[in-house]
């Protein structure tokens, strides 16, 4: 991981400088929702969301026009019309309660595809080719990748639906009720001081600033949760990263007695939260002493306002609580943001969240336009070749020696670097994953080629289905399997291979490679490329790797880049890596010091 650094590093450096673009951010997101399968359902359920909130605004109108009949009915001790006015209400009540599950059912399902669109389309960015690699060494923004695409991308599904569907009902509210209580207000004469005058809607003005003042206040008090709420994903990531890391290595920690060291990391960690969580808790109840305090209010508010009309005579009782009902709608649609500027501001750092990361995803294909490439050609003859190959690392500048190399199907090549010589940046390199440097690399023309990383990729599930990957299971037969594992020395593991577990877990070192060394059996590549895989077998396992080249692969050519250069006699070709502090500076916008110390080359333009 240390050798995945300089550009990339600077370039997402440089985008992370810009997580305050907001506004691109969020556009970024919705362009690509908008290119997501999932666009139509969306869409869909977005137009069903405002028809149903909309009858519901409706009905909530009738409502209110409903309490005044009903209550003057009381005042008046009507009794048919009290008990008209009550089956009324049972047709209301039932017409909201079937709109109320109607938007339940449509709110949840927004969320899940909301949240299956996002998902996807961030798994889909992150494993494009070589983003996963390059983002990983990209400094904070590449940490954790797995919190921003399942924990963060499913809190944004939820946060924004809730956020998204509460302004969509106020707004329709408070457009429903301002002409109600602009109503109510006509012909009502105030008196101050003596004086008497008429506002027109007076009502509707004093719960406009009524809300005004505390969204206002709100907003000043709670803005600081954005930054804090950021930092907090970040630390809880972390964390909870470090307590997967400890159990994974839980048989590491009691052989070294190491439990002390790692819980003193671990408290560490959890002081860093403890500290942004204190700091969340202050801002909260700042910010409490506002919400709380205007929804106390709010309790006597509406009466107050709608009393003069009252005492004027021109509202009824049954008017009063008609017009305290529509004061309620309104100043609850226009406190729409007091309610939710906790949420605003969690949702708002969630939002760049994801979208730094698309967004950085999305940068590492522009990475470097400037500087020198690798050449990767096909070669014409089917041979492997290195052309004056230099490659860019971030400890160093590396070459081959000799500069000029022809490798023919069949035959055996080791390349011999010390440690510390960038042998796992030549073998990115070889694989496309590396891309600095200068030369060329001719690949053979066939494609049946494996390339096998130090730490060979072994995924979950059936043992069967881990050794035939990438390829289906049904591909062989079990007779082959359990002959691939026997001339690797995994006779013990014929038994289990319909045995479904976490392999990378469950077998050693020694045993993963050899089951990446089994799969050749299986599907006979005419090229293997090994970094450093070969060294970590066991001896009897080495031998049968070379013996399996003489015999079954005959045919096949094996390229091994190692630091322990002590089966040399197998390999007909041994080539050394070595540095090159000075010659190749010419190549590189950078080059190299003369120390050998790298300046990894710079993205064309920065990052946009």
């Amino acid at each position: 991981m240390a050798e995945k650094t300089g550009a990339v590093s600077e370039a997402v450096a440089d985008a992370a400088r810009r997580d305050d673009d907001f506004v691109g951010l969020a556009r970024l997101l919705l362009r690509a929702l908008g290119a997501s399968p999932q666009r139509r359902a969306l869409a869909i359920l977005a137009a069903g969301l405002f028809v149903v909130v909309g009858a519901t605004a409706a009905m909530q109108i009738v409502l209110n026009l409903w309490t005044k009949d009903f209550y003057d009915s009381l005042a008046q001790k009507d009794i048919p019309e009290f008990v008209r006015q009550l089956f009324h209400y049972l047709f209301i009540a039932g017409a909201l309660l079937a709109l109320n599950v109607a938007q339940l059912w449509l709110n949840m399902t927004m969320k899940m595809k909301l949240r299956e669109g996002v998902t996807r389309d961030l798994i889909g960015q992150w494993l494009t080719r070589r983003r996963a690699f390059l983002i990983s060494g990209a400094g904070a923004i590449g940490v954790n990748p797995d919190q921003r695409i399942h924990e963060d991308s499913n809190h944004l599904a939820d946060v924004s639906t809730d956020l998204g569907v509460g302004l969509l009902q106020s707004a329709l509210l408070l457009v429903s009720f301002v002409g109600v209580l602009w109503g109510l207000s006509q012909g009502v004469v105030l008196s101050l001081l003596g004086r008497s005058f008429s506002i027109p809607g007076y009502m509707v003005w004093a719960a406009l600033g009524y809300a005004g003042v505390a969204s206002l206040i709100s907003w000043r008090l709670g803005r600081s949760l954005i930054p804090l709420n950021a930092e907090r994903y970040a630390r809880e990531s972390n964390l909870r990263f470090a307590l997967v890391h400890a159990n994974e290595h839980s048989e590491g920690l009691a052989i070294q007695r190491g439990e002390g060291e790692e819980s003193i990391r671990l408290n560490r960690l959890l002081g860093e939260l403890l500290v942004i969580l204190r700091k969340i808790i202050g801002v909260t109840a700042r910010l409490t002493w506002v919400t709380a305090g205007y929804g106390w209010f709010t309790i006597v508010a509406p009466t107050v306002v709608a009393s003069p009309a009252y005492f004027a005579g021109k509202l009824t009782f049954g008017g009063l609580l008609m017009a305290v009902g529509a004061f309620v709608q309104v100043q609850q649609s226009l406190r729409w943001f007091v309610d939710n500027v906790g949420v605003i501001a969690d949702w708002r750092a969630t939002l760049l969240r994801v979208a730094a990361f698309r967004r950085a995803l999305m940068d590492m294909d522009r990475l470097g336009g400037d500087a020198s490439r690798i050449e990767w050609t096909v070669s014409s003859e089917n041979k492997l070749q290195f052309d004056d190959l230099v490659v860019i690392s971030p400890s160093c500048c590396i070459k081959l020696d000799p500069a000029h190399v022809e490798i023919a199907a069949g035959e055996h090549a080791l390349i011999a670097g010390a440690p510390g010589a960038g042998k796992t940046s030549l073998f990115r390199a070889m694989a496309g994953l590396w891309s600095w440097g200068a030369g060329r690399i001719a690949l053979p023309a066939d494609d049946r080629l494996m390339f096998m990383p130090k730490r060979p990729y072994i995924p979950d599930g059936a043992l069967r289905d881990t050794l035939a990957n990438p390829a289906p299971a049904d591909k062989f037969t079990t007779a082959q399997f359990e002959a691939a594992l026997r001339r690797m020395g995994l006779a013990h593991l014929a038994s289990r291979l319909d045995e479904s577990g976490r392999w990378d877990q469950n077998l050693s070192d020694p045993e993963q490679q050899g089951l990446a060394f089994a799969r050749l059996l299986l599907h006979r590549p005419l090229w293997v490329i090994a970094d450093s895989a070969v060294d970590s077998l066991s001896a009897p396992a080495r031998a049968a790797l070379f013996d399996l080249f003489s015999k079954e692969l005959s045919g096949s050519t094996l390229i091994s880049i190692t630091g322990a250069p002590g089966a040399e006699p197998f390999f007909r070709h041994v080539l050394r890596l070595s540095r090159n502090p000075r010659g190749e500076s010419r190549a590189f916008p950078a080059g190299c010091d003369a120390d050998g110390d790298t300046r990894a080359p710079s993205p064309a333009g920065g990052v946009p």
